[in-house]
């Protein structure tokens, strides 16, 4: 058994890739390793950690499986202990015990693929609790910086005439226009993490509808998209975003979220991302007009 900075991991792993895991904390993916590489595509934050009325908090680094809306505590719920683990043939299943204060049971299965580079991560939420709860499944992958967030935007018009509004963009309090990490461009909004000068105390956080359905993040020659589907007519947190990102000086997140689910007790709901990892921009999703921006 390996390690994750004192913290016991397992992996699964097949030709194309590598995963780590915690083998008694989380739910929690901690490293991601292509075949033949030895560089995690994950950034790993063993001392970032934050007090909450329930005890400390680690981020830790990788992808976690967080509910929204963000709140103080009930976001911030530890999870440093009891995991349950479940080898699958083809992945793994991690069972969190039941949150104190929230009443939510979070449970992370991951499936590889064995024709190309790519894994299928379901997240469950399950409502334990004595009373309904309101919530959305938030979905957050934490990556090294030195590379560019790409955010497909909508370009064509929704309507006949092309009267209606074709997109929303949200801003957290701490975002600023002039930040020169953020890129808006028509075919996407680019978020460049490559960036100097940032002063180190500075986030930027954006959000959106993302009718495409994916979004991307390449650094060092790897492009790693993160699938998830968007489900019309449902009302999603934060002013109606399905995908967020989220970047300061340590790290840059990729974040997809369910629709708002009002969960009576004993009820459970789920959400689905694919992941997929290329050697080449030269992919069906990335346009023509995205690689012009990214070169």
């Amino acid at each position: 058994m390996s390690d994750f900075h004192g913290l016991p991991t397992k992996y699964i792993e097949n030709r194309f890739l590598r995963l780590e895991y915690l083998a008694q904390a989380g739910p929690r993916l901690v490293r991601l390793f292509l075949a033949g590489s030895h560089e995690n595509l994950f950034v790993e934050l063993p001392k970032f950690v934050i007090e909450t009325p329930y005890g400390d908090f680690y981020f830790r680094g990788g992808h976690r499986l967080w509910h929204s809306p963000e709140a103080m505590p009930r976001t911030y719920i530890p999870d440093n202990e009891g995991l349950v683990v479940e080898e699958l043939a083809d992945g793994v299943r991690l069972s969190q015990p039941v949150e104190a204060g929230t009443g939510i049971k979070k449970t992370l299965e991951v499936h590889l693929h064995d024709s190309r580079p790519a894994l299928t991560v379901h997240h469950a939420l399950t409502n334990q609790g004595l009373w309904p709860v309101e919530l959305s499944i938030w979905a957050i992958t934490q990556f090294t910086l030195g590379g560019v967030v790409i955010l497909p935007q909508q370009q064509g018009p929704l309507d006949a005439t092309g009267l209606l509004s074709n997109r929303k963009l949200v801003l957290w309090p701490y975002t600023r226009w002039h930040d020169p990490r953020l890129h808006l461009d028509e075919p996407a909004i680019l978020i460049d993490t490559r960036r100097e000068g940032i002063p180190p105390t500075q986030p930027c956080k954006v959000g959106y509808c993302n009718p495409h359905e994916w979004i991307a993040y390449w650094r060092k020659g790897v492009l790693f998209v993160k699938h998830a589907i968007s489900v019309p007519e449902a009302q999603y947190p934060d002013g109606g975003c399905n995908n967020e990102c989220y970047c300061n000086n340590q790290f840059v997140e990729l974040e997809s979220l369910g629709p708002l689910t009002r969960l009576e007790p004993g009820e459970s709901v789920e959400h689905t991302e694919e992941w997929e990892l290329f050697n080449s921009l030269d992919v069906p999703v990335i346009s023509d007009e995205i690689r012009r921006l990214l070169d």
